[in-house]
């Protein structure tokens, strides 16, 4: 029985360090008429859009190629949800996704929290690092247009860990778009 409890306890630790959770944030215009949207589409232009601010070697087109399949299914399932069918030419609504990805790093140092003065009775020394997490960080943003305004734009955050895999990977940004998506149409 300890042996069960720690490996659940582990894999609950394990799951807190690689996922930190979806941050979702949701807006619209209060003046448009949700109710009327029956369809949706793509954006003809392109689907949609990754930006990416962590290595010189980033490769924004690869990343593409490999989270957009997961964020188009995610949406078109979703949106099946809602009761909105994708119209193959002119949709009620437009979607465009964009991805951003970046680099996260918090540090504490030896004596960061005391005051910079000798009063304390502690002896300055050099500030050595004690503590140091750095972890992938990443925005879906979600933009629903009618007649080229977007109308409704929702925003899912999340850090994820460097050593995290693929599936990993893939099954936050589908939590992203679930997330996101059960908050349209707004009420």
């Amino acid at each position: 029985m300890v042996v069960v409890v720690a490996v659940v306890t582990a894999m609950m630790l394990v799951r807190h360090v690689t996922v930190e959770g979806v941050e979702v944030n949701v807006q619209h215009d209060k003046a448009f008429d949700f109710k009327a949207v029956r369809t949706w589409g793509w954006n003809p232009e392109a689907a949609g859009y990754v930006k990416m601010a962590r290595t010189q070697e980033d490769d924004p087109e690869a990343m593409k190629r490999r989270a957009e399949p997961p964020i188009l299914d995610a949406v078109g399932v979703e949106m099946g949800r809602r009761g909105l069918e994708k119209a193959a030419s002119q949709p009620d609504v437009i979607i465009t996704y964009l991805l951003m990805l970046t680099t996260d790093m918090t540090a504490q140092t030896m004596g960061q929290f005391l005051p910079a003065t000798t009063a304390w009775g502690y002896v300055p020394f050099a500030a050595a690092t004690q503590s140091i997490k750095m972890m992938n960080q990443g925005a879906l943003v979600l933009d629903v247009s009618a007649k080229g305004v977007v109308v409704w734009r929702g925003v899912a955050q999340a850090r994820v860990a460097f050593e995290a895999d693929e599936k990993k990977r893939e099954s936050v940004l589908r939590e992203g778009v679930r997330d996101l998506l059960r908050r349209f149409p707004p009420k």
